[in-house]
């Protein structure tokens, strides 16, 4: 199996400027490894750092220090240092590596739902039409109703919304996936359809790093769980 990320003495720290340039940390000494067709799991409370681990992955957060270790290529023949990647070169991981799927969609005004789920597959170089009917598919899967799918977004519930954004997040073929909390607020039959969304990136190879509450669909899909409160004490 290719190792698509590694986390080598990662730590992470605020300075709260208003508090007199107060510090607080957060995590220091991230260790961790994520394979090809493996799903990882982030445990912990609330307030632990897994959700900046993840947006130090994706490059929303800088690290402080250490090494995270992207393996880019189909076979993970490059490997690029993110805490010391440019901007420029996380727009590009971005578009062609690394995947976030969350619960929160950006709402695209006066973009139909089936143009918001295509438009990350179109950009990675499929056709109009292709791209299209795999959205179809995937909103079909996640039950949001076809009357819907030429409709923007913004007009939709919340949960529809949550869905749209689920199928434009599996919908991409990123050899690494973050997943941050995608199953929250979805009822039974819609969580498990995301484990069968992750399930089937499994088995095509994709690595996966992810934040995960709900215990049944964490249980399903992980691999592996790697308690954050090991980084959070030594902070």
């Amino acid at each position: 199996m290719t190792k698509r990320l590694s986390l080598k003495s990662v730590g992470k720290s605020f300075q709260m400027h208003l508090q007199g340039g107060l510090t607080l940390p957060v995590v220091t000494n991230v260790e961790l490894e994520v394979f090809s067709g493996e799903c990882v799991v982030l445990g912990g409370p609330s307030g632990a750092g897994k959700s900046s681990i993840l947006k130090m992955i994706y490059g929303n957060y800088r690290c402080d220090e250490g090494q995270i270790l992207i393996a880019t290529g189909e076979n993970g023949e490059t490997v690029l240092d993110i805490a010391k990647a440019e901007p420029r070169r996380m727009l590009s991981l971005r578009s062609n590596t690394i995947g976030y799927v969350s619960q929160f969609l950006r709402v695209i005004p006066r973009v139909s739902a089936e143009d918001v789920v295509a438009e990350p597959l179109i950009a990675q170089g499929a056709d109009e039409k292709t791209a299209v009917n795999k959205a179809r598919d995937l909103l079909t899967r996640l039950n949001v109703p076809n009357r819907l799918w030429t409709l923007p977004p913004a007009t939709f519930s919340g949960g529809e919304q949550q869905r749209v954004n689920i199928a434009r997040g599996f919908i991409t073929n990123y050899p690494m996936l973050l997943l941050d909390e995608p199953t929250a607020s979805l009822d039974a039959a819609n969580r498990a359809v995301v484990v069968e969304l992750v399930e089937e990136k499994k088995a095509s190879g994709v690595a996966m790093l992810g934040i995960l509450h709900d215990l049944d669909v964490r249980e399903r899909i992980a691999d592996r769980i790697v308690d954050v409160t090991n980084f959070k004490q030594a902070a």
